[in-house]
Protein backbone atom coordinates (compact mmCIF):
# COMPACT_ATOMS: atom_id res chain seq x y z
CA UNK A 1 0.00 0.00 0.00
CA UNK A 2 0.86 3.38 -0.88
CA UNK A 3 2.81 4.93 2.52
CA UNK A 4 0.81 7.81 4.67
CA UNK A 5 2.58 10.09 6.42
CA UNK A 6 1.91 12.71 9.08
CA UNK A 7 2.41 15.86 6.31
CA UNK A 8 4.44 17.95 9.24
CA UNK A 9 6.50 15.44 10.76
CA UNK A 10 7.57 14.24 6.96
CA UNK A 11 8.03 17.96 6.46
CA UNK A 12 10.53 18.01 9.58
CA UNK A 13 12.59 15.11 8.56
CA UNK A 14 12.91 16.51 4.65
CA UNK A 15 11.16 13.22 3.97
CA UNK A 16 8.07 15.04 1.50
CA UNK A 17 8.19 14.14 -2.27
CA UNK A 18 9.14 16.52 -4.53
CA UNK A 19 7.96 14.47 -7.33
CA UNK A 20 4.28 14.72 -6.30
CA UNK A 21 2.02 13.00 -4.18
CA UNK A 22 -1.78 13.89 -2.33
CA UNK A 23 -2.18 15.78 1.06
CA UNK A 24 -5.27 15.00 2.98
CA UNK A 25 -6.16 17.16 5.39
CA UNK A 26 -9.32 17.23 7.10
CA UNK A 27 -10.96 20.35 9.62
CA UNK A 28 -13.54 18.72 12.55
CA UNK A 29 -15.85 21.27 14.11
CA UNK A 30 -15.84 20.91 17.62
CA UNK A 31 -19.33 20.89 18.52
CA UNK A 32 -20.69 18.58 15.77
CA UNK A 33 -19.79 15.91 13.40
CA UNK A 34 -19.56 18.33 10.01
CA UNK A 35 -16.25 17.17 8.59
CA UNK A 36 -14.40 19.08 5.82
CA UNK A 37 -11.65 17.17 4.02
CA UNK A 38 -9.35 18.56 2.03
CA UNK A 39 -7.49 16.61 -0.75
CA UNK A 40 -4.57 18.40 -2.86
CA UNK A 41 -2.49 16.62 -5.46
CA UNK A 42 0.77 18.28 -6.34
CA UNK A 43 3.35 17.87 -8.65
CA UNK A 44 6.42 19.92 -10.15
CA UNK A 45 7.78 21.18 -7.06
CA UNK A 46 9.57 24.55 -7.11
CA UNK A 47 9.72 24.93 -3.15
CA UNK A 48 8.36 23.59 -0.21
CA UNK A 49 8.87 26.12 3.03
CA UNK A 50 7.18 26.28 6.33
CA UNK A 51 5.59 29.91 7.69
CA UNK A 52 3.53 31.17 10.27
CA UNK A 53 0.49 29.58 9.16
CA UNK A 54 1.18 26.05 7.65
CA UNK A 55 3.77 24.34 4.91
CA UNK A 56 3.58 26.74 1.29
CA UNK A 57 4.17 24.42 -1.65
CA UNK A 58 5.02 26.29 -4.98
CA UNK A 59 3.42 23.80 -6.82
CA UNK A 60 1.43 22.82 -9.41
CA UNK A 61 -1.92 21.24 -7.87
CA UNK A 62 -5.96 20.36 -7.78
CA UNK A 63 -8.10 20.12 -4.97
CA UNK A 64 -11.16 18.31 -4.14
CA UNK A 65 -12.95 19.26 -1.19
CA UNK A 66 -15.01 16.90 0.38
CA UNK A 67 -17.78 17.88 3.14
CA UNK A 68 -19.96 15.86 6.25
CA UNK A 69 -23.29 17.53 7.12
CA UNK A 70 -25.09 15.41 10.11
CA UNK A 71 -28.67 15.76 9.77
CA UNK A 72 -29.02 18.38 12.62
CA UNK A 73 -27.19 20.62 10.75
CA UNK A 74 -28.57 24.37 10.60
CA UNK A 75 -27.49 25.96 7.46
CA UNK A 76 -27.59 22.65 5.06
CA UNK A 77 -30.32 24.52 2.95
CA UNK A 78 -27.04 27.24 2.55
CA UNK A 79 -24.90 26.85 -0.76
CA UNK A 80 -21.46 25.11 0.54
CA UNK A 81 -19.74 28.35 -1.46
CA UNK A 82 -21.72 30.98 0.86
CA UNK A 83 -21.18 29.34 4.28
CA UNK A 84 -19.11 30.21 6.73
CA UNK A 85 -14.85 29.90 6.56
CA UNK A 86 -14.98 26.70 8.52
CA UNK A 87 -18.19 25.30 6.36
CA UNK A 88 -17.57 26.23 3.14
CA UNK A 89 -15.99 24.54 0.15
CA UNK A 90 -15.61 26.39 -3.10
CA UNK A 91 -18.92 24.70 -4.97
CA UNK A 92 -22.88 25.17 -5.24
CA UNK A 93 -25.09 22.59 -5.26
CA UNK A 94 -25.11 21.96 -8.33
CA UNK A 95 -21.06 21.24 -8.69
CA UNK A 96 -20.92 18.49 -5.89
CA UNK A 97 -22.58 15.18 -5.97
CA UNK A 98 -24.21 14.18 -2.86
CA UNK A 99 -24.49 10.76 -0.40
CA UNK A 100 -27.28 10.67 1.92
CA UNK A 101 -26.36 8.28 4.43
CA UNK A 102 -28.48 5.84 6.73
CA UNK A 103 -28.51 8.66 8.89
CA UNK A 104 -29.39 11.80 7.17
CA UNK A 105 -26.20 12.66 6.97
CA UNK A 106 -25.21 14.07 3.64
CA UNK A 107 -21.82 13.68 1.83
CA UNK A 108 -20.96 16.14 -0.62
CA UNK A 109 -17.81 16.09 -3.06
CA UNK A 110 -17.23 18.39 -5.94
CA UNK A 111 -17.70 17.03 -9.19
CA UNK A 112 -14.58 18.76 -10.77
CA UNK A 113 -11.23 19.69 -8.80
CA UNK A 114 -10.13 23.03 -8.59
CA UNK A 115 -6.30 24.19 -9.65
CA UNK A 116 -3.75 26.06 -7.70
CA UNK A 117 -1.56 27.79 -9.28
CA UNK A 118 1.66 28.66 -8.73
CA UNK A 119 1.82 27.88 -4.57
CA UNK A 120 -0.73 26.71 -2.24
CA UNK A 121 -0.68 26.82 1.97
CA UNK A 122 -1.36 23.44 4.33
CA UNK A 123 -2.45 24.86 7.29
CA UNK A 124 -1.08 23.96 10.23
CA UNK A 125 -3.87 21.64 11.80
CA UNK A 126 -5.92 22.32 15.08
CA UNK A 127 -7.42 20.34 17.60
CA UNK A 128 -8.37 16.87 16.42
CA UNK A 129 -8.11 18.03 13.05
CA UNK A 130 -4.79 16.14 10.97
CA UNK A 131 -2.51 16.57 7.46
CA UNK A 132 -1.44 13.31 6.16
CA UNK A 133 0.73 12.99 2.65
CA UNK A 134 0.00 10.58 0.59
CA UNK A 135 3.26 9.17 -1.37
CA UNK A 136 2.49 8.30 -5.00
CA UNK A 137 2.54 4.77 -5.58
CA UNK A 138 0.61 2.63 -8.32
CA UNK A 139 -1.49 1.63 -5.21
CA UNK A 140 -2.52 5.31 -3.81
CA UNK A 141 -6.44 4.72 -4.75
CA UNK A 142 -6.86 1.99 -3.26
CA UNK A 143 -4.97 3.46 -0.29
CA UNK A 144 -6.93 6.78 -0.46
CA UNK A 145 -10.17 4.77 -0.68
CA UNK A 146 -9.64 2.41 2.60
CA UNK A 147 -7.62 5.63 4.45
CA UNK A 148 -11.40 7.37 3.71
CA UNK A 149 -13.40 4.70 4.44
CA UNK A 150 -11.67 4.38 8.33
CA UNK A 151 -11.72 8.39 8.25
CA UNK A 152 -15.28 8.51 7.67
CA UNK A 153 -16.87 6.62 9.74
CA UNK A 154 -14.60 6.40 12.68
CA UNK A 155 -13.80 9.87 12.41
CA UNK A 156 -16.66 11.76 11.14
CA UNK A 157 -18.96 8.97 12.39
CA UNK A 158 -20.55 7.84 9.05
CA UNK A 159 -22.26 4.83 9.25
CA UNK A 160 -19.40 2.52 8.18
CA UNK A 161 -21.36 0.65 5.09
CA UNK A 162 -22.32 4.43 3.99
CA UNK A 163 -18.49 5.51 4.82
CA UNK A 164 -17.25 2.94 2.36
CA UNK A 165 -19.97 3.52 -0.20
CA UNK A 166 -18.27 7.16 0.23
CA UNK A 167 -14.87 6.29 0.10
CA UNK A 168 -15.15 4.46 -3.11
CA UNK A 169 -16.68 7.41 -4.96
CA UNK A 170 -14.00 9.87 -3.27
CA UNK A 171 -11.58 7.62 -4.99
CA UNK A 172 -13.10 8.00 -8.35
CA UNK A 173 -13.41 11.82 -8.18
CA UNK A 174 -9.39 11.85 -7.08
CA UNK A 175 -8.01 9.73 -10.11
CA UNK A 176 -8.75 13.31 -11.61
CA UNK A 177 -6.48 14.81 -9.87
CA UNK A 178 -3.77 12.77 -9.09
CA UNK A 179 -1.33 14.10 -12.55
CA UNK A 180 -1.72 17.30 -12.47
CA UNK A 181 0.61 17.70 -15.00
CA UNK A 182 -1.29 15.56 -17.39
CA UNK A 183 -4.72 17.46 -17.03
Amino acid sequence: MAQIKDLFQAYMASELPTEGGLIITSFFDEETTYTKYEVTSYNNVKDIYRNDEGIVFQADGYKQFVIVEPASYSRKHMEPAMRDRGHAIPYRFKEVDSLVTKRQDRIMMGKEPVVTYTSFTILQPVGESFAYVVFKEPDILQTVEAFFAKSLWQDARVPKTDAEKAARTIGQSLSKILNPADN
